[in-house]
């Protein structure tokens, strides 16, 4: 079952679309499940001034990444690099076990759109260096693995 925030960012996702000078892009995707997530940043003196998301996917995908778009908007670069896929969860009063997977792909949208907008800038963001996008098959294990 469904939480009430899952229907409700399912039935009116926030900030879809794309950013045509967009800082940062990011895209992950899963191919077992079909989930393809991107992720648009635009970022000014180190804030996340502006996101948009573009998913195929399932309700669960779909609402992971409107929740994700609201929760770093208007953040820190800094900010942003602290957000988790279990903070989106939570934000959307949980999912069912087979669909964490999706808040963990929106994680990943996320960190790859920062990875994007460093590499663009030359910008060195230790926090990134340790970050390994997750591969099709970790990704769908870890998304029945975790809570």
């Amino acid at each position: 079952m469904y939480s009430e925030k899952v229907m409700e960012h399912f039935s009116n996702p926030r900030n879809v679309g794309e950013i045509q000078d967009a800082d940062g892009i990011g895209e992950v995707g899963n191919a077992k499940c079909g989930d393809i997530m991107k992720m648009y940043l635009k970022i000014d003196n180190d804030v996340i001034t502006d996101v948009k998301f573009k998913t195929f996917g399932c309700g669960s995908a779909i609402a992971s990444s409107s929740m994700a778009t609201e929760m770093i908007k208007g953040k820190t670069i800094k900010e942003a690099l602290e957000f988790t896929n279990k903070a989106v969860v939570e934000a959307l009063d949980g999912l069912p076990p087979a669909k964490i997977h999706c808040s963990v792909l929106a994680e990943q949208a996320v960190k790859s759109a920062l990875i994007d907008y460093a590499k663009k800038n030359n910008i060195d963001i230790p926090e990134l260096e340790k970050f390994e996008l997750i591969d099709d098959e970790d990704l769908h294990a870890h998304g029945h693995d975790e809570e």
